[in-house]
């Protein structure tokens, strides 16, 4: 699941042209979870061992409009009622000005960073094995050393 500050920089820049345009913004980006939410609805859903963990992932791309072109291919579209239903060209002008000024690499190409969301969520039932008592142990973990030791021993021999 994508996470929230993907697509930061294309959002960013979009609203900083149209603020600069056009007086005011609209989201022109889907809007994305937050990593606490997520968290939230598996405890919700009756999950008591979470894990949510994250990747960010950056994908260089020779122009914002490319950019683009490849989140309409991928079926990325905006899907906000609120947003206005199109941009004017000079303002998708300064958007890709604004992006390559603000975020560009130094070969030319801009990045789009993607954060990617990976989520696991179990629920204890009774015919699973139960954790032992916090300090039950019967064998130290520093006792490993001593097996390591003895097993390197007899590759020796």
């Amino acid at each position: 699941m994508f996470g929230g500050d993907t697509l930061y920089e294309l959002r960013c820049s979009l609203q900083l042209a149209e603020l600069e345009r056009e007086g005011g913004f609209s989201p022109h980006v889907s809007p994305f979870t937050a990593v606490n939410d997520l968290g939230h609805l598996l405890g919700r859903a009756g999950f008591n061992t979470l894990t949510v963990d994250t990747d960010d992932i950056q994908v260089n791309y020779p122009g914002m409009f490319e950019l683009m072109d490849d989140l309409q291919g991928m079926g990325e579209s905006n899907c906000s009622w609120s947003r206005k239903s199109m941009l004017h060209r000079e303002t998708m002008l300064a958007a890709a000005a604004v992006y390559r000024e603000m975020y560009g690499n130094d070969d030319g190409t801009i990045p789009a960073t993607f954060q990617i969301y990976y989520m696991i969520g179990w629920k204890f039932h009774e015919s699973q094995a139960k954790p032992a008592q916090r300090g039950s142990a019967t064998v130290s973990f520093g006792d490993l050393k001593k097996v390591n030791e003895s097993v390197v021993g007899r590759k020796k021999l």
